[in-house]
């Protein structure tokens, strides 16, 4: 659960902790800390054009720790390596991520019927377990106490 508008706050406030670095010019780091949930969404439906979503979930674990070695290879921690991810939120959010999840999970299974309805139109057959599964991945399983969670963690 981010801070709304946090970031831009600090990074206004504090113009150097936002630094550009190159392969040659890595400054020496103490610590690296992580927000995982970021990652986590990231690697598991990235944004169209960036790279192809993995398929399946082993491809989608083996996305996330590639980018966590790419991060930790890239940075050196000297002293701590600190991976953070969302615990259980409070009630209210838990009632309005509930909400937005099955708004999601609803929108997800529309799309899902009306491309089998253009594939259909098209003359393609269409076979059984397309007809039971989008092969999308529905974010909403990055959630604590799911089963993806549970397997990733």
């Amino acid at each position: 659960m981010g801070i709304p508008k946090f970031f831009r706050w600090l990074s206004g406030r504090y113009p150097l902790v936002c630094e550009r670095v190159t392969d040659d010019n890595i400054p020496e780091f103490d610590n690296l800390y992580l927000d995982m949930n970021g990652i986590i969404h990231n690697c598991t439906h990235p944004k169209d054009g960036e790279a192809p979503a993995p398929a399946t979930d082993e491809e989608r674990f083996l996305a996330i720790f590639y980018y966590i070695d790419f991060l930790f290879n890239k940075i050196r921690p000297r002293k701590l390596f600190f991976l953070g991810i969302d615990g259980v939120a409070p009630r209210a959010k838990m009632n309005e991520q509930r909400a937005r999840r099955f708004r999601t999970a609803k929108e997800l299974e529309e799309q899902h019927a009306k491309e089998l309805r253009q594939r259909r139109a098209n003359g393609e057959i269409i076979r059984a377990e397309d007809e039971e599964n989008s092969s999308a991945f529905d974010p909403t399983c990055i959630t604590p106490g799911t089963e993806f969670m549970d397997k990733l963690t």
